[in-house]
């Protein structure tokens, strides 16, 4: 059995991309979902504030989403890392 990814890698991914960390760590339709909300809530509020905002005021529904997904990628990996090192010992 192969060893995870490392927890930092994909908090990088994640960071980057929304749902690319939870991809990386064999969650893509969680990753996918996170991905699609992420678009959903920024057209959202894209769309219903008012053109004088600011671009993340305006896109911030889908910055949210993608903070979260950031945690919830780390968490999942580290806990994906240390269970694997766990088991190797």
């Amino acid at each position: 059995m192969h060893r995870p990814i490392n927890p930092y890698l994909v908090l990088a991914l994640a960071i980057v991309l929304p749902g690319m960390g939870h991809v990386a760590i064999g969650a893509p339709r969680r990753g996918l979902v996170f991905a699609f909300f992420t678009v959903f809530f920024g057209v959202f509020t894209y769309l219903f504030s008012s053109p004088d905002q600011s671009f993340i005021a305006r896109h911030a529904g889908g910055i949210f989403i993608w903070a979260l997904s950031i945690p919830d990628a780390y968490r999942r990996a580290r806990l994906a890392y240390e269970l694997a090192g766990r088991r190797e010992s």
